[in-house]
C-alpha cells in the first residue's frame, strides 16, 4: 500500500472534498479519485458514500482516517530516532505572508537547501488568516505569518523577530514630522483583511490620527511600489530582510507610541516535520542576524 493513497485520503478528510484534497497533494481531481478506489481495492472495502454528487467519507472511512494518520506520521519519522536528526528530504509545504516572500523566505531557503539538497519544498504565499486555517487543517506542515490573535492547543507559535511600525514615504518627501506627513499627503491601507492592516488601524485610532485615505492594498509589496513613485505614505512593519523596493523607501519612526508586528513560524502540535521545521527556523534567524549586521545604523 502506497503512504501517498494515505496522505491523499487524510487530505479529502480534513478538506472535505476531492477537489480541495487535489490543492494539497499537487494532483487532478481525478486523479485523487482514482487513488481512492485503488485504496478501496486494496482492502476490498468501501470508504466513500458517492450518492451525492461529492463523495464523502461512510463511517468506515472515517474510522480509518485516525489510523492512516498514524501510519504516515511513523512513515516521516522512521529515521529520526536512529540517526539522531531529522530526515532532511521529501517534500516541505510552507506557507509565508508575502512581505516575506521577497526577502526573508528565499535567502533562508537558499541556505536550508545548501545543507539539504534532497529536499523539495512548495512555497505557498497568502495572509495570516488564511495560512492559518491551511496549518490547521494540515495542508501546510508550517508557515511563516505575524502572530495570530488566538493560538489553540493543537498548534506551536515560535516567535523570531518583532518589525516595528514606521511610516514608509518615498525618497522625494523631505519632511521628518511622521503626523505632519500624514496630515499632508495622501494615505496608502493595507486591507483589513491581513493582521497588519488590523494592527495599524488600532494604531491610528488609539493616537486620534486621521487620514487622507487614496488607496487601500492588499500586501506590503504594493503599498511599497505605490509609495516609491510618490503617491502616497503608509504606516507599515518595518521589514525586517526588505526587498530592494521597500529597502530604498525612507522610514521614519513613530516614536514611542509605536508597535510592532511579531512574526514566527506555526505548525501543528502533532507536526511530524518539526525537526526539518527547527533547522528551518534556524536558517531563518540567520537571515535576519546578517541583514542585521550588513545594515548600517
Amino acid at each position: 500500500m502506497s503512504i501517498a493513497l494515505l496522505k491523499s485520503l487524510i487530505a479529502v478528510a480534513e478538506d472535505g472534498s476531492f477537489s480541495a484534497a487535489a490543492d494539497r497533494v499537487c494532483v487532478s481531481q481525478a486523479a485523487v479519485g482514482q487513488q481512492m478506489r485503488r485504496l478501496e481495492a486494496q482492502f476490498n472495502v468501501v470508504l466513500f458514500d458517492r450518492s451525492q454528487k461529492t463523495p464523502q467519507l461512510n463511517q468506515l472511512g472515517k474510522a480509518l482516517v485516525p489510523k492512516a494518520v498514524n501510519l504516515v506520521r511513523a512513515y516521516e519519522t522512521i529515521f529520526d530516532d536512529l540517526i539522531g536528526d531529522a530526515r532532511l528530504i521529501g517534500d516541505l509545504n510552507l506557507g509565508a505572508v508575502p512581505s516575506t516572500i521577497r526577502g526573508l523566505i528565499p535567502k533562508s531557503i537558499k541556505r536550508l537547501v545548501t545543507d539539504c539538497p534532497d529536499l523539495h519544498i512548495r512555497v505557498v504565499p497568502e495572509l495570516s488568516g488564511e495560512l492559518l486555517a491551511q496549518v490547521e487543517r494540515g495542508a501546510l506542515d508550517a508557515a511563516v505569518l505575524s502572530k495570530p490573535a488566538h493560538i489553540t492547543k493543537n498548534l506551536n507559535w515560535i516567535p523570531f523577530v518583532d518589525e516595528e511600525l514606521v511610516l514608509l514615504t518615498s525618497p522625494e518627501v523631505s519632511e521628518n514630522d511622521p503626523l505632519k506627513i500624514m496630515k499632508d499627503m495622501p494615505y496608502i491601507r493595507h486591507t483589513r483583511r491581513a493582521v497588519v492592516g488590523i494592527l495599524v488601524e488600532e494604531w491610528l485610532e488609539q493616537n486620534k490620527i486621521s487620514v487622507r485615505d487614496s488607496m487601500e492594498m492588499g500586501s506590503l509589496e504594493t503599498i511599497a511600489s505605490m509609495i516609491s513613485h510618490n503617491l502616497g505614505v503608509s504606516v507599515v512593519p518595518n521589514i525586517c530582510v526588505p526587498d530592494p523596493i521597500f529597502a530604498s523607501l525612507r522610514k521614519i519612526s513613530l516614536g514611542p507610541t509605536t508597535t510592532s508586528r511579531t512574526l514566527g513560524i506555526l505548525t501543528r502540535a502533532d507536526c511530524s516535520k518539526i525537526l526539518l521545521i527547527d533547522r528551518l527556523l534556524e536558517k531563518i534567524t540567520e537571515t535576519i542576524d546578517l541583514h542585521e549586521a550588513a545594515t548600517p545604523e
